[in-house]
């Protein structure tokens, strides 16, 4: 399946496969999505995403003092450290990227593009 998933302001989630072709090639800003590929999923919330993270053996990581902008998360089994800033609104692709690289095969970063 190739292409990219198109956000419309009603909610409505589609995949496209000529991006350009659609509303005359504007009308849309580029950004990405984090999915879950056993599930094919997309991540839309810190709840999800910490039910897959438990579920790979990451848990709460409190070595703060509470006031952090970060929820972090560590493993057992590693020295790995996952920071993810407390706002979903600041959840980017660098962040959608490091929980690629520190979880092999469960995540992919995919392009989307949201409709105005």
């Amino acid at each position: 399946m190739s292409g990219v998933w198109m956000f419309k302001q009603n909610g409505v989630i589609s995949l496209v496969e000529h991006p350009s072709m659609v509303n005359g090639g504007g009308g849309g800003r580029k950004t990405k999505l984090l999915v879950h590929l056993p599930s094919g999923e997309i991540v839309k919330s810190y709840a999800e995403l910490e039910r897959i993270l438990r579920g790979l053996g990451w848990e709460w990581y409190y070595g703060g003092d509470g006031q952090d902008e970060f929820y972090q998360f560590h493993r057992k089994s590693s020295i790995d450290l996952i920071s993810l800033p407390k706002d979903f609104s600041k959840f980017n692709s660098i962040y959608m990227y490091d929980l690629v690289v520190k979880n092999p095969n469960v995540f992919l970063v995919k392009d989307c593009y949201m409709e105005y």
